[in-house]
């Protein structure tokens, strides 16, 4: 079935207009440069080598082009930038003044990253990019969502998971105490889906809505008004903090999700839908959920709500034991992971101890149908994520017959930076990290507090084809289900599978969550590791490696207690057996682990032996080493000390061993990459596994030692220009809406094809 047309229709003169902003792009040069000396990231002095291309290109225009992020005030041009800084000063005292002295206001001062929400008059971008205290200004970009037969096929339902189910209750793991944050459009918390074993009790603990907080409205800052520093007085225990805490408060309204993506998202995550014909249980149906509300009922936001509501998340984490995020939403960026805002704050938030998953985004094919590579967005193109790609699953639980979806973005990551020589440098990071079920996912319809058929959100009214099989309109109240499909949907399947490893072992780091998840991931044949990283999503053998180790591994790790080769094994527990057993098919681990961005590592020594990358402070990408340390506020009444993280700061690593000797490295076993020899990361995840199962690889003599911030190993060799896509800088995000790129005053119809449809696929939305 097809998507009725009273979709939105395509518009041919939109790729006009994206493309004559591509051009203005492109007729400018700007890079960063990353020094490898000092004891913080230091970038080119060259105030345009600091400023985002599209920034660049629309302050040159001689027209305003139609962004939401400028506009002419007064007769003169005026910008929403997020402006990162290298300060020492963690409440950027300098900069905030410098802002508001050049005419700007200030609206948010982040944790995430040292970064400013800030409205400038474009005249001024430049001189503000000339302070030494400033890394790069971004534009305040739009963000958007990427957009039961789940457990059986991701391995939940399995012995070591969950076993069985009752009416009020499962045997194994379910999510329980474990907290899962949805940045996302919403959650519809009182949906059956979102209670817990009294079928009553919403799950969803909490509710925030960031809806231009970035624009400070939460504090009643007038917009497009200079002279505002808002970010002042926010902090634990003050007048402001409280205020603004009372304004985010969106707990029990009686319409959560008006567009109806981020109730689907959580109830995937984390859904409890046993009780009905069709079983619609997530991965973690006991797990508590945190909406955290950044994209509109249209389902776009901004990047500065999206970074507030990340930094929300790393504020209360310890408070409410949030342990998991999803992200199903993506901008452009035209930066590197280095410098892009997004990007810096889900590395923060992982340097917090929180996990991040992130959909891939749906680009895996151009608009005429042709496989592109290099689609990866952000925050997906961060390195300490985990980023997701979608399988279909062809509607049933064997697996034999799953392959990566055509819509799913390939990697690598193409983000750049110009070095201290004056050498463009590609980020090149290998994604997606690993693939889960994306393709026509049944999950929770988002409706009213009563659960009205009357009252159903933006994509289940437009599109009635993807409730049909449940009945559109006449479904009970409180129990409307619908169909969805993209990496917006996978995502939060690996999301529940945090969970439910958490609760297995709460000892675990996200960098050791993530080598478990690929490690244990079944390849799919024929698709490459740029397609589907390691493989198919594996709860079963995830689960049961991560209660193979021991229990301790984070807090050791934080107390800087845990050294490279200590037993990471649980006492007395040896490896498990690297094959699993679903539905009746035995297959292989995929024995793959990224490490570095650009290289393969493998061999049970990754689990029997504390590798120093397991460390969630640690950042290495492709022969670079970051680490950021986070310091908290201090103790007062009724609020134990290193409860609310005051700062997060990124400085060049120290020098220290990465990996230890043990460890398998079969980067080499693919050879220089080629799309045509289908060689390097080209080669298809099936093969390489077999080699590594086989004794491929070499086994390190002596690890990987970091020497001056640098490791002096190369990874992958990718032949430049030869299948990525160079062309993939798009205005106004790269906005991400379930497979298709919108700008303002452009809108794609929501079916979800880029140009050929699959009837194996079905649309994005699903059917």
């Amino acid at each position: 079935m097809s998507i009725p047309r009273s979709d939105p229709p395509v518009r041919s003169t939109g790729w006009a207009t994206l493309g004559v902003v591509a051009k203005l792009v492109a007729m400018i040069v700007g890079s960063i440069v990353f020094a490898a000396s000092g004891s913080t990231p230091a970038y080119s002095q060259a105030p345009q080598s600091k400023i985002a291309p599209d920034l660049q290109a629309v302050i040159a225009a001689a027209k305003v082009p139609k962004v939401s992020w400028a506009k002419n005030v007064d007769g003169k041009l005026h910008v929403k930038a997020l402006v990162v800084s290298g300060s020492a000063d963690p409440d950027l005292v300098e900069l905030r003044g410098a802002v508001l002295s050049a005419g700007g206001s200030v609206y948010f001062r982040y944790v995430s990253v040292a970064a400013l929400s800030v409205m400038l008059p474009a005249s001024q971008v430049a001189n503000i990019a000339a302070r030494a205290d400033v890394q790069s200004i971004s534009p305040n970009r739009l963000t958007a969502r990427s957009a039961s037969t789940l457990e059986y096929a991701s391995g939940s339902i399995a012995a070591g998971v969950r076993t069985y189910r009752s009416d009020g209750s499962y045997t194994g793991l379910d999510g329980s105490g474990i907290g899962i944050a949805i940045l996302d459009s919403g959650i519809g918390w009182s949906h059956l889906n979102m209670t817990g074993p009294d079928g009553e009790t919403s799950r969803v603990l909490k509710a925030v809505d960031f809806q231009k907080v970035g624009d400070a409205a939460a504090l009643g800052v007038k917009d497009w008004t200079a002279g505002v520093d808002a970010s002042a007085s926010l902090y634990p225990g003050s007048a402001t903090m409280a205020t603004y805490e009372s304004k985010l408060n969106a707990y029990r309204a009686d319409r959560a999700d008006e567009y109806g993506h981020g109730t689907h998202v959580a109830s995937v995550a984390a859904g409890r839908g046993f009780y009905q014909n069709t079983d619609s249980t997530g991965i973690a149906p006991n797990a508590n959920l945190y909406d955290v509300k950044v994209l509109d009922d249209r389902g776009f936001g901004q990047v500065s709500d999206v970074l507030a509501g990340i930094d929300w998340v790393i504020y209360h984490a310890r408070e409410y034991n949030i342990r998991v995020m999803n992200l199903s939403l993506a901008a452009d960026s035209t930066e590197t992971f280095l410098t892009d805002p997004l990007a810096r704050a889900v590395r923060s938030a992982t340097a917090a101890g929180i996990t991040v998953v992130v959909a891939a985004g749906n680009f895996g094919r151009n608009p005429y149908g042709i496989e592109q590579y290099g689609a990866i967005a952000s925050p997906g193109n961060d390195p300490s994520v985990i980023t997701v790609g979608s399988a279909n699953t062809k509607g049933n639980a064997v697996r034999s017959d799953d392959d990566v979806n055509n819509f799913s973005s390939r990697g690598p990551t193409r983000g750049d930076y110009t070095d201290a020589a004056g050498t463009r440098q590609v980020d090149n990071l290998l994604k997606p990290d690993l693939v889960a079920p994306g393709n026509k996912i049944v999950g929770a319809v988002a409706s009213d507090k009563a659960g009205s058929n009357r009252a159903w959100n933006y994509l289940a009214k437009t599109y009635s084809t993807l409730s049909a099989a449940y009945g559109y309109n006449k479904q009970d109240s409180r129990q409307q289900l619908f169909n969805l499909s993209g990496t917006s949907i996978s995502s939060p399947a690996v999301a529940g599978t945090v969970a439910l490893m958490l609760q297995a072992n709460p000892g675990l780091t996200p960098p050791l969550i993530k080598a478990i998840l690929q490690y244990t991931a079944q390849p799919i044949a024929n698709a490459n590791l740029l397609q589907q990283g390691a493989g198919l999503l594996n709860v079963e053998g995830a689960v049961r490696l991560a209660k193979a180790l021991r229990t301790d591994v984070a807090g050791a790790v934080s107390a800087g207690n845990l050294i490279a080769g200590a037993p990471l094994l649980a006492s007395g527990v040896a490896m498990p057996t690297q094959v699993s057993t679903l539905n009746g098919e035995t297959f292989n681990w995929s024995r793959i682990v990224f490490a570095g961005g650009d290289r393969i590592l493998s061999g049970p020594a990754l689990f029997m032996a504390f590798q120093p990358i397991y460390d969630p402070q640690l950042t290495w990408a492709r022969g670079m080493a970051l680490r950021r340390t986070v310091s908290y506020w201090p103790a007062r009444a009724g609020v134990a000390a290193n409860t609310f993280p005051k700062a997060i700061v990124e400085a060049k690593a120290p020098n220290q061993t990465f990996i230890t000797a043990g460890v398998v490295d079969g980067t080499d076993l693919g050879g220089t990459s080629s799309g045509r020899a289908r060689t390097g990361t080209f080669t298809p995840t099936a093969m390489y596994s077999g080699w590594l199962v086989n004794g491929g690889g070499k086994t390190l003599t002596q690890g990987f030692v970091l020497s001056e911030g640098f490791v002096l190993s190369e990874g992958f060799v990718l032949s430049e220009g030869l299948v990525l896509n160079e062309g993939f800088v798009l205005s106004e995000g790269f906005v991400l809406s379930e497979g298709f790129v919108l700008s303002e005053g452009f809108v794609l119809s929501e079916s979800g094809q880029t140009g050929v449809f699959d009837p194996n696929e079905g649309p994005l939305l699903g059917e």
